[in-house]
Parts: structure tokens; sequence; C-alpha cells
């Protein structure tokens, strides 16, 4: 059995204790250290009693992870490396905007998709992570912020918007995303409709999370518009056809009154044409989304190369004309590698370990 207590809701700590015969409000106090006080350890639990400090460190484990590294941008974006307690390793990134600050969050260590132009399907695939280790990225991030404020200026010392974008697939880890979504939600604050599931395709998680009705964001990584194309791009998925994705998201739209963005990576010369929009356009046409278009970041090793502006502003010009909302994603953090697209999980040269 699991004797971490972090991934668990309120309501599950105070049953937890009420059945190992103490005060469930000690259950709820947990909780607020948890999720509000972001402790790491039950001796720093100070409203609770010494002995039962003690005896809760002799059983059961927190469930923080130790900071390794943080990659830094010019930007005021960051990137740490987290090590988990079974010793792999994950990567998450906190990113400050004037008016919120965003935590990018890793679902699986390593990623089993493999998409062509992606870092992180490089490192293979080890395992899903649990609710507590994706919500322990969120409290990690946050944990950073006071540093990260005194370069970047942002004033914002909460994470307020969560995008499960990082390392793996959120859905083929369905189960943990959920609870670290409803977490997220209901432990820590965060409005479900800040919270954004990114999903490279998984059809059975896109209706499954559509009978969820949860009034997050559904984010859908397509990058091209033709069956062939896109399993040139993702082998991983080449089982699902382009339009059984679209009538998935479709419905997704349907149940839960919510637009669903797709995530367009450009491809210099690969899939960025007039032609390539026109075909998307015709795709998406009378779903309730808009595209999100994503400058491709350098990865070392890969043969791929960024869209020039022209054919960014080309493409984006073709979708408007055809009615598609279309905006274009603000690259930040890739001088970190802590942009889409280039999360590891190791050291490199540009990381710092932490003092002490």
């Amino acid at each position: 059995m699991d004797n971490t207590l972090l991934g668990r809701s309120t309501t599950d700590l105070k049953e937890l204790f009420a059945a190992n015969g103490f005060p469930s409000y000690r259950g709820a106090q947990v909780a607020q250290w948890l999720y509000v006080h972001s402790a790491h350890t039950f001796a720093a639990m100070s409203s609770l009693p010494a002995p039962l400090r003690e005896q809760l460190a002799s059983t059961y484990t927190v469930g923080r992870s130790q900071q390794l590294s943080v990659s830094t941008s010019a930007d005021g974006s960051f990137k740490l490396l987290l090590g988990l307690s079974d010793g792999h390793a994950v990567e998450t990134v906190g990113l400050p905007y004037p008016d919120r600050l965003s935590c990018c969050v890793s679902t699986q260590v390593g990623c089993p998709i493999g998409c062509v132009f992606c870092a992180t399907g490089l490192s293979g695939y080890i395992r899903n992570l649990s609710a507590g280790e994706i919500v322990d990225q969120v409290l990690s991030v946050q944990e950073w912020l006071p540093q990260a404020a005194s370069t970047s200026g942002h004033a914002h010392q909460r994470v307020d918007h969560v995008t499960f974008m990082g390392m793996g697939e959120p859905l083929l880890n369905y189960e943990a995303t959920i609870t670290a979504a409803r977490l997220l939600n209901e432990e820590m604050g965060i409005a479900m409709r800040r919270l954004t599931i990114s999903t490279v395709g998984l059809i059975p998680g896109i209706y499954r999370l559509a009978q969820e009705r949860l009034q997050l964001t559904l984010a859908v990584s397509l990058h091209a518009p033709s069956d062939e194309l896109r399993r040139r791009l993702i082998p991983g998925m080449s089982r699902y056809d382009v339009k059984d994705i679209i009538l998935a998201c479709d419905a997704y739209v349907r149940q839960t009154g919510r637009r669903v963005t797709f995530e367009y990576c450009m491809l210099g010369g690969i899939n960025d044409s007039v032609a390539d929009a026109t075909a998307l356009a015709r795709l998406l046409h009378g779903l309730n989304c808009h595209v999100n278009l994503i400058p491709f970041n350098p990865v070392p090793g890969l043969p791929f190369r960024a869209s020039v502006q022209e054919a960014v502003r080309s493409f984006r010009e073709a979708l408007s004309a055809h009615g598609i909302p279309v905006t274009q994603r603000l690259q930040r953090g890739s001088d970190a590698a802590a942009a889409c697209g280039q999360l590891r999980r190791r050291l490199s040269a540009t990381t710092t370990r932490p003092a002490g």
C-alpha cells in the first residue's frame, strides 16, 4: 500500500486519520500543510502535536521531490529538474507573465509516443507519475517563484495556470492526471478553467475526458492535416486517423461546452505551406476550436528547423481567411531548454545545482 500523503485529498486524509484513531480534523490540517504551506517534512507541520508528527514520520512519507537543478531563461521562465523517490527525475517549467504565473507539468517519466521532433521521446519511457508527483511539480515551481521574481520583475507568488504539457502523454496516465487536476482545483484553489490537459490525440482518452464534463481546456497536438504526414511525425499514434480525432474533439465540445485548442508545431518545409493550412481549415470547419501555432524549438541531433516568419504569417492568414481562429505562441525559455518539445530528464551544461 502506498504510504505517501501528497496526492490524497482532504476527504481522503480525514478518513485516513479517523480510521487510525485520530480526530479527522488532523487530516484536514495535514492537507493544509501539504497544499497550502508546501511542507516537505512532518516536522515542519508545527500545528500538529509532536508525538503525532513523530508517528506520521515513522509510518508515512510526505511525497515531495528533491530539486536537482534549475535552468533559467533571459525572459524570466525557468525549468526545474526534480528527483523522485525511486531515483528517476522529471522536468517542470515555470512561466511568469505580467498577468499570471503558469506551470507546465509532466505526467510521465519520459514518453512512449516518440514524436520525431520532440526531445522527451529521446530519453525513452520509464513509468507513469502519481497524482502526488504531478502536484509536487506545481508546489516546486511555486517555491522557486520568489527567486524567479527577483530576476523577472513579476510579482505573482502563486501558480494560477497549469498546463499538462510537459514530459509524457497525460491521457496514457489518465487516473493520475484527473486526480491531479482535481487536487489543483480543490486543494490549491486553481480554477478548473485555468487548467489545460494536452494530448497527442489519444481518442479513447478524449471520449473518456468528455464524460468527466470538467471545465478545463483540452489541447490536441495535431501537427499535420493529413494521416500520411501525421504518421511520419507521430509514429506512435499511427492507429488513429485525423478525421477520427476531430470527431472525438467534436464530442468533447458538445458534452462540455468548451472550445478545443489544436496545437500545431511549425516545421520548416514540412507542414507549414499554405496548402497545409487550407487542408487544416477544411478539416476543422464547423468545430468550436482555435489553432495555436507553436514555433519549433531546436533539439540537438534532430533534423528539423523552425518555419521562417513569412511562412508562419502566410499559414496564419490562410487559416484566418477560412474562418479558423488562430494564435501564435510566444516563444519562451528556449535558451534554457525549457520550451515546448525540449524537456528531457537529465542535467545539462545550462543547469545549475541548488546551493546546500
